[in-house]
């Protein structure tokens, strides 16, 4: 076996006993015995192959201690699944790494492989509910989203104060996030589902009310209009961002299609709706 086999079967053998030491750090720390069970299985199907490269490097190699708190951390302030899904795609050139292995150690890829595909089984098994009330967490961000964004951009240019529009984006927000969350009661209390329609009304409202906070915000702490009103777009941006990534990993999505969907529905909203605050400024001259 010449050095850089050696090496590169080093490094799998260290992330083997990292994820190894990840898995069985958030087994501890579940309630829940079914997710208990399934990661402590996962958690030793990582010490086997942890085991398997040892045979041909005769070394133990230390595990990553910060990447075993970093994933921890992740997977207890987002969700087991985000986590676990998370550092599993930091693993996607494993596969190319095992193909240049397997031209030395011909089971390495096999092996390996099947091992695999029982943990991503184990893996589905996980049923966080976070993830089963993913879709009235959508529904309250992506109205706020679209109806706040557009009405700051309207609100603008036809008030002309930034604490009057903050006030304004306020009400407007809380009464909307109000109504979205009864709605989402009624809608699920009439369909013949397992959710809890107060768990989902719950989702629907926080969703909307958080992302109603974020886009005001700008409007609460400066007083040029236009950089308010940039700021705000920019924070939408971000937030359809960061919530398309983490439905793109939990729900094994596609990340690039939804987030130019949300992103263009979005601003194109608030391009609407500042047009229609320009035009009313100006030709209908209405003033506050």
């Amino acid at each position: 076996m010449d050095n850089r086999v050696k090496s590169i079967i080093l490094t799998a053998q260290k992330n083997e006993i990292t994820e190894h030491f990840i898995y069985k750090k958030l087994s501890q720390s579940m309630k829940d015995p079914k997710h208990k069970k399934i990661l402590r299985q996962i958690s030793n199907d990582e010490l086997r192959h942890y085991h398997f490269w040892k045979k041909y490097t005769k070394k133990e190699v230390p595990p990553d201690r910060w990447k075993i708190w970093l994933y921890y951390m992740i997977s207890r302030l987002f969700g087991l699944t985000f986590g676990i899904k998370l550092m599993e795609k930091g693993e996607e050139q494993a596969q190319e790494t095992y193909n240049k292995i397997s031209r030395s150690i011909p089971d390495a890829k096999s092996i390996v492989e099947d091992e695999d595909v029982h943990e991503n089984e184990l893996i589905g098994l996980i049923d966080e509910e976070r993830l089963q009330y993913i879709g009235s967490m959508i529904l309250g961000l992506n109205d706020a989203l679209v109806e706040l964004t557009g009405a700051l951009a309207g609100f603008t240019f036809a008030f002309q104060d930034t604490r009057l529009i903050a006030i304004t984006g306020l009400i407007t927000g809380i009464a909307a996030s109000l109504s979205m969350a009864t709605s989402e009661y009624l809608s699920i209390k009439s369909e013949d589902s397992s959710k809890n329609p107060f768990k989902a009304s719950m989702y629907t409202g926080s969703a909307y009310v958080l992302t109603v906070f974020i886009l005001i915000s700008p409007y609460m702490f400066f007083t040029d209009l236009l950089l308010c009103l940039g700021i705000t777009v920019f924070n939408a941006i971000v937030i359809i961002f960061i919530f398309t990534f983490y439905i793109s990993v939990a729900k094994d999505l596609p990340f690039k299609k939804r987030f130019l969907e949300m992103a263009l529905i979005s601003l194109g909203v608030t391009a609407l709706t500042f047009i229609i605050g320009f035009l009313l400024t100006k030709f209908l001259n209405i003033k506050v």
